[in-house]
């Protein structure tokens, strides 16, 4: 039982954001200064198996499993627990956010979800199948994989789930931000325009690119579902962490991915390092511009190309579609220490506004 206490009033105040992803159930507050996190077999693996590893630095920090009201979680640190006031971005890292065993148990036992259906015709009422619409439900592949196509994940290899603004705004309303010059938009408007924080972004980014790139988990792992959760508040203070690893597998013997090849089924390449590559790109190039009072009138737009790319249909066999400078040195003065935890912010801030419907 977690008691009401200043800890859990804060936990309540500075995590909006489970509110907005629906998984008020998959967090509670632990211990001063940690989060929990329900457990899952695969994310505790990984991320006792990251601690050994050269990425340690820019993973929440393992603390171990504990149990409430016979429910288990995995406790790690607090990442916000530093930050003053923090706005929080989530954004979706890989052209692929399924497993390939995922697609086979599908096609073997295909279990059509009426809610997943939903979801797609307040998008786009036109891409559900005849068959998809008599039976008014997809299969989660399906529509996970249209999802992908419907947003930047496909071609830019990674896409904005959320975003929390320190005053409070938030947002998950991106499902259709598929472009470059409008992820550059929400970018700058999750900085607000700041260019110490863009800075600050970019080398922390390119540092977790190079560390990637040596890593030996990272090498012999497919990454799937695994976000980058960006923080900074009004004091200056930036940072980025990967989490989430739930759907981390290694990879079978004697098999390697460099995270930049087009997935084919079989391969089991995610797109990682592609997106990781794009996300620094259009952080580059973005030339920050400080955003006005935000008004409904005035509100930036990212309306998008209303024929968006057309995503593979329900149980297609088909191959989907589908880094290294120097260490952040900014990172014990700047950041958080070497270690802090968090998991899943995928739901958080106010953006410019988006054509997109609610989940």
């Amino acid at each position: 039982m977690v008691h009401w206490s200043p800890f859990v009033q804060s936990f309540k105040k500075k995590y909006p954001w489970v509110q907005l992803a629906g998984h008020q159930g998959n967090f509670k507050a632990g211990e001063c200064g940690t989060i929990l996190k329900k457990h899952t077999p695969k994310e505790q693996w990984a991320l006792r198996k990251l601690m050994a590893d050269i990425l340690r630095p820019y993973i929440p920090e393992y603390k171990g499993v504990v149990e409430k009201n016979s429910e288990k979680y995995v406790q790690m640190q607090d990442l916000l627990g530093e930050f003053d006031n923090p706005s929080v971005m989530d954004c979706k890292i890989g052209t692929r956010t399924y497993l390939e065993e995922e697609l086979k148990k599908a096609r073997e036992k295909p279990k059509l979800r009426k809610d997943m259906y939903q979801k797609m015709i307040e998008i786009d009422p036109t891409e559900p199948t005849s068959e998809e619409h008599r039976l008014g439900a997809v299969t989660k592949p399906r529509y996970m994989q249209w999802r992908e196509f419907m947003s930047s994940s496909a071609t830019l290899g990674f896409r904005i789930e959320g975003v929390k603004k320190g005053d409070g705004h938030s947002s998950r309303d991106y499902k259709t931000v598929r472009t470059k010059d409008q992820i550059s938009e929400c970018f700058n408007f999750f900085i607000d325009g700041d260019p110490s924080i863009q800075t600050k972004y970019i080398r922390r980014l390119k540092a977790i690119r190079a560390t990637l790139e040596s890593s030996e988990f990272f090498a012999l792992h497919e990454v799937i579902g695994s976000s980058l959760l960006f923080v900074h508040d009004r004091t200056g203070k930036a940072s980025v962490w990967m989490i989430d690893f739930g759907k981390t597998t290694p990879l079978p013997p004697s098999e390697s991915n460099d995270h930049r090849t087009p997935w084919v089924e079989g391969n089991h390449e995610d797109g990682y390092l592609f997106g990781l590559d794009m996300m620094i790109e259009v952080f580059s190039d973005m030339k920050p511009k400080k955003c006005p009072v935000e008004t409904n009138s005035n509100k930036p737009s990212t309306k998008t190309d209303p024929t968006p790319a057309t995503a593979p249909s329900a149980m297609d066999t088909q191959s989907g579609s589908t880094s290294t400078d120097a260490v952040d040195t900014t990172q014990p003065s700047e950041a958080l220490p070497i270690s802090s935890s968090i998991s899943n912010v995928s739901s958080t801030a106010s953006p410019p506004s988006v054509t997109a419907a609610p989940s």
